[in-house]
């Protein structure tokens, strides 16, 4: 799944080929694609794309005065950036392709998802706060504004543990399964740890985690073409996704956690004082 930095390239690549450009075909190819009907995808053609923003994970395309164009591209879709687009209409069918962007140059991009869970979505709004996704977001972590006292307010009611709190958009936005691992790691964190009994020198730790993380993956990210980002953000993750591998930290084998749609990898010598975090589901296929 695409989280912060790589939306964060993503529209930083955008911005370079769009802005300045005409959009004259809008098409969706997969019905569930489209979250929206008032204004249709129609109503985005013929008009100039002015600036790209982004909204913890989602994609925001801004055309001056006229409607956006707001896309969250979820667990499996991707954007496919082309240069020159294929000629004639894309058919409809059981293919990943779920919506075409045309610019007047014959360049464009594709909405592609993977998988037959299709979650990836798009909005045509006047405002972006229409999409319910945006309106509920919590703050950025990487805006000027979002210091250590501000995580540490919002923090202090949490009851749930690290890795839940740090994966909620509506807590922070723009943090997801693969990032939440990595700064929990840099931190030297359980993932399972109460949010709500971090000590002031513990979230000062953690403040530092999220931004020095984030930070960094955005800048290995930085000047990528699109479809360079996924393996970008697979070669710089030191946890996630690296069950049985050693921990580029201390050495010890990095663990898993397996939940019913997801997963966490932590290393127990560096977060969990050398203990084996419980795994029920895997518990269970032991047995």
């Amino acid at each position: 799944m695409p989280e912060l930095p790589e939306v964060e390239a993503l529209k930083d690549f955008l911005a370079e080929h769009l802005v300045g450009h005409e959009i004259v075909r809008v098409l969706p190819v997969a019905i569930s694609v489209l979250k929206t009907y008032d204004p249709p995808v129609t109503a985005l053609e013929g008009r100039e794309v002015t600036a790209v923003h982004r909204h913890g994970k989602f994609l925001d395309l801004v055309t001056g005065d006229g409607p956006h164009l707001v896309t969250h591209l979820a667990r499996a879709g991707w954007l496919q950036w082309k240069d020159k687009l294929p000629d004639g209409p894309p058919r409809p069918g059981k293919g990943p392709l779920a919506l075409r962007v045309a610019l007047e140059t014959g360049a464009g991009f594709d909405l592609t998802e993977a998988g037959t869970q299709k979650r990836l979505a798009v909005y045509v709004v006047q405002d972006p706060g229409q999409v319910p996704g945006v309106a509920r977001l919590g703050p950025d972590p990487l805006a000027a504004d979002f210091d250590e006292a501000r995580l540490a307010a919002l923090l202090a009611g949490e009851r749930r543990r690290l890795k839940g709190a740090l994966r909620d958009q509506g807590l922070i936005a723009g943090v997801g399964n693969a990032y939440s691992d990595e700064i929990l790691h840099v931190a030297r964190m359980s993932p399972f740890k109460l949010a709500a009994t971090l000590t002031p020198e513990e979230t000062r730790t953690l403040y530092a985690a999220l931004r020095s993380t984030l930070t960094e993956a955005v800048e290995r990210s930085r000047g990528l073409a699109a479809g360079r980002l996924k393996a970008e953000k697979k070669s710089g993750l030191r946890v996630h996704g690296r069950t049985g591998e050693p921990c580029p930290v201390c050495g010890d084998t990095i663990r898993e956690v397996s939940f019913s749609d997801s997963s966490l990898q932590y290393c127990p010598t560096c977060q969990t004082g050398g203990k084996p975090l419980a795994d029920r589901r895997m518990s269970r296929l032991l047995k």
